[in-house]
């Protein structure tokens, strides 16, 4: 993977350039200046959990939800290429659970999709979201992108 060049935006232009990246982080690990360096994760009961990279892992992460809740901490940063203005901004969303019977646990196993989300915390997905009591926050914000904080951040960095 290759660095963009900000100074390849930086030329006189109608319109400018912005780049704007997101991610689900956490809060223990993240600085503000470091936001452009995010890392995927989901906070449970203090735990920080990444990806599960096992079928045992996953179970773990999945039956530690059922009944209880997770946070996510969104990251969101806009730069914008011709000014070289970069703005950041988090935002916390939790999800609370009904019990998550083992069938579904496993069916979400098999198909593999908890392998590709941090915490295999997949919301939006058909399995899993029946047993979704409450969201307090944003779902938007629990799948990687809050776009109030997104438009917030475009705005901002348009503003001269």
């Amino acid at each position: 993977m290759s660095r963009m060049r900000i100074s390849d935006y930086q030329k006189e232009s109608d319109q400018p350039t912005l780049l704007i990246t997101s991610d689900i982080v956490s809060a223990d690990y993240l600085c503000f200046t470091a936001l452009d360096r995010i890392w995927m994760v989901v906070v449970h009961e203090g735990i920080i959990s990444e990806k599960p990279s096992t079928k045992e892992e996953a179970r773990q992460f999945l039956k530690g939800y059922s009944g209880g809740h997770v946070s996510t901490v969104g990251g969101v940063v806009v730069t914008n290429l011709t000014t070289g203005k970069k703005l950041g901004s988090l935002d916390k969303a939790e999800v609370y659970f009904h019990d998550i019977p083992e069938e579904v646990i496993e069916k979400l196993i098999d198909e593999g999709v908890v392998f590709r989300v941090a915490g295999g915390l997949l919301l939006e997905h058909p399995l899993t979201l029946p047993f979704v009591e409450a969201v307090v926050g944003s779902s938007d914000s629990v799948m990687g992108l809050s776009k109030d904080v997104a438009n917030k951040l475009i705005h901002e960095a348009l503003t001269v």
